[in-house]
């Protein structure tokens, strides 16, 4: 009777634990199925709410990619070291290979309409007097292997946007240096 109730005990614990790990979904791109290539400019626009990089060209909507930021804040970067990854109309400016992160697609951060944002921060004291505004953002892929980074939602960067880097090397492909970069909330 007692190995009766100890076995009902162990299956019920096994079911309790299983239930409890948290299910990842693989996090997939969407694409215009009538288009095998984007036609004429290409542009993007970076969602930090929806998680997602849309690709454009001259006939509309091409691709949706999976992406995360730096901070789980996903307001807008107010000054080096927050984390946060910057709202603004920007350039890609040049592409490198990276040792830890595959590809970067750097861009123009900060442009005038950065540095006039966090000068009248730092006027109105929302941000210390000593604050720098920082630099050196982009959009790159993870570490080899770490797709997970982006299935689960984990914004791990210093406010980059970060994909995985098989989609990556289809942006790096379909997007020239001078590329439009909107990132928006």
């Amino acid at each position: 009777m007692k190995l009766k109730w100890l076995f009902a005990g162990l299956i019920m614990m096994s079911v309790t634990g299983l239930a409890a790990f948290k299910t990842i979904e693989r996090r997939v791109v969407k694409k215009n199925l009538f288009r095998t290539k984007p036609v004429g400019d290409v542009y993007v626009v970076v969602d930090k709410s929806d998680y997602e990089l849309q690709v454009f060209d001259a006939e509309g909507w091409y691709a949706t990619y999976p992406v995360v930021f730096g901070s789980k804040d996903l307001s807008d970067k107010l000054m080096e070291g927050d984390r946060r990854t910057p709202e603004g109309t920007f350039k890609i400016i040049y592409k490198k290979p990276h040792q830890k992160w595959h590809k970067m697609l750097m861009l123009d951060f900060p442009t005038q309409e950065s540095w006039s944002k966090f000068k009248e921060r730092k006027a109105r004291g929302l941000i210390p007097a000593s604050a720098k505004i920082g630099g050196g953002i982009a959009i790159h892929g993870t570490w080899p292997n770490d797709n997970l980074v982006v299935d689960d939602y984990t914004n791990w960067t210093n406010g980059c946007v970060s994909l995985k880097n098989e989609d990556l090397d289809e942006l790096d492909d379909i997007l020239p240096v001078g590329s439009r970069v909107t990132i928006k909330r």
